[in-house]
């Protein structure tokens, strides 16, 4: 079992209100975030954006763990999850989550990409986390 950390600080109300989220090891650090961040242009980060880098991450490791199954490893996994807020029952909700995938697997083809791409989809530990829509294009390059 692996067992991970973040945590928040928050200070004010909410459009006036300052945050900053950590992650237990250090890869973020008192990064800011706020109702300018997450609804404005002002620089630092919000909850779906980190969702979005969450699923993203998540995705392309469970995505080269169902390839090395069928002895193909790839050269390279681009995906960007694009994480929609929208109001829903009276406030906010995660509504999608889509995937943008481009990957370059050596000796695989079209079909069996494929099928590899949409069992990570649907088996990767944040999108069964995730109470929402998953949708995908997946793309193999050479």
């Amino acid at each position: 079992m692996s067992v991970n950390t973040g945590s928040a600080r928050w200070s004010g109300g909410l459009k006036d209100g300052k945050g900053q989220v950590s992650t237990g090891s250090g890869a973020l650090s008192d990064q800011p975030y706020g109702f300018n961040t997450r609804f404005e242009d002002e620089p630092g980060t919000n909850p779906e954006e980190l969702i979005g880098a969450a699923h993203a991450s998540c995705f392309s490791m469970a995505l080269s763990m169902i390839l090395g199954e069928h002895e193909l490893t790839a050269d390279e996994i681009k995906t960007v999850a694009e994480v929609t807020l929208e109001q829903k029952d009276g406030g906010f909700a995660v509504t999608k989550s889509h995937l943008f995938v481009a990957a370059k697997v050596p000796g695989a083809s079209e079909a069996a990409f494929m099928d590899a791409a949409t069992t990570a989809k649907e088996n990767c530990p944040i999108s069964k986390l995730l109470d929402c829509e998953i949708t995908m294009d997946a793309e193999l390059v050479s």
